[in-house]
């Protein structure tokens, strides 16, 4: 099969890219520039951008499948420019999806599109979007997921996976934000540091976009629907936070401040920031807090059913993965 996946030079993308390499597809790669990884792999690349329609179009001939991971990520930043990419980037995809006849599209979405800033304790792909928002990229990529769910139809089978913080060797947000705090001594322990979360080894989450597009094949019923991806193995946040830190060499953090402290300042820190550091990413949002302090893990058994998805990396395993990528100096 011809896949054309968006942001394949990006974490999660490249992931998948080598999975449907070893899975015998034809991959091209469609990004703003070129990629070291994966000319080494002798991937093509299509270089265009993805809110360009005309772009996103003529990268989608002659392919049989998208798999779409391009995002603009971050829980900070220009509405408009969350907009613009994940939004009309993602209609673009849809579009360029009709108009070359391609029949299947995976979309990368994220839990994150139905959190209400509360606890989400095994919960399903049944909970509602919330009326409002905390961070502009939630915002925007439940739109943009709502989109691609509406467009399923017998022309073009959609599918949205919700993988939850995806971390493993080669991360370049998650993993290595954690690190520099450490490193510098801004890591502080928000609320009472008992939340439970269920996050995703990469390798784990790029399997489940290749089984997603197997599915949309050969299963009506995961047609139009979203999926919760995880390592279902629920662990305290802060646990596994320490663990991070320990595998970098780094000593875990002991100051802690209250939850409902912290997120009065967090929104005292975002009005500042929107005042007088325009452009410049605080060091605290309302959004990130809540994060911190709930419990978020969900009930992947739909994935299970109609994807045939089952982690093959559990969070041990990973954790050693992941130290020896530190180790090896490749962060």
């Amino acid at each position: 099969m011809k896949i054309l996946v968006t942001g394949g030079g990006g974490f999660l993308g490249g992931a998948v890219v080598e999975k449907l390499l070893e899975a015998g597809h034809e991959v091209t790669n469609f990004s703003r520039k070129e990629h070291d990884n994966l000319e080494e792999m002798e991937v093509r690349s299509i270089r265009g951008d993805l809110t360009i329609r005309d772009d996103v179009i003529n990268a989608g001939k002659g392919m049989d499948a998208v798999i779409h991971t391009a995002a603009k990520v971050g829980f900070w930043g220009d509405y408009n420019v969350f907009h613009m990419i994940n939004v009309e980037g993602t209609e673009n995809v849809v579009e360029a999806c009709r108009k070359n006849g391609i029949k299947n599209l995976v979309f990368t979405s994220s839990p994150s599109v139905i959190f209400n800033g509360k606890d989400m304790r095994g919960v399903d792909e049944s909970v509602p979007y919330p009326v409002e928002y905390d961070s502009f990229y939630s915002e925007t990529k439940a739109i943009a997921e709502r989109h691609v769910l509406d467009a399923n139809s017998s022309d073009l089978r959609t599918i949205s996976l919700r993988p939850h913080l995806i971390w493993g060797p080669g991360d370049t947000h998650l993993i290595p934000g954690i690190i520099e705090r450490a490193g510098s001594g801004k890591m502080v322990k928000v609320g009472n540091c008992k939340n439970i979360a269920d996050m995703v080894y990469i390798d784990n989450a790029a399997a489940a976009h290749v089984l997603a597009l197997v599915a949309l094949e050969n299963n009506p019923d995961c047609r139009g629907r979203s999926f919760f991806i995880t390592n279902d193995e629920p662990r305290n946040m802060w646990d596994f936070i320490d663990q991070i830190v320990s595998a970098a060499g780094l000593e875990p953090a002991v100051r802690r401040y209250p939850a409902g402290l912290a997120v009065v300042a967090a929104a005292v820190i975002e009005l500042f920031y929107r005042a007088f550091k325009k452009g410049q990413e605080p060091p605290l949002s309302v959004f990130l807090v809540k994060e911190l302090t709930t419990s978020h893990w969900y009930n992947i058994s739909a994935a299970k059913k109609e994807l045939g998805y089952k982690p093959k990396i559990s969070m041990d395993e990973g954790l050693k993965k992941l130290k020896n990528w530190l180790d090896s100096g490749d962060v």
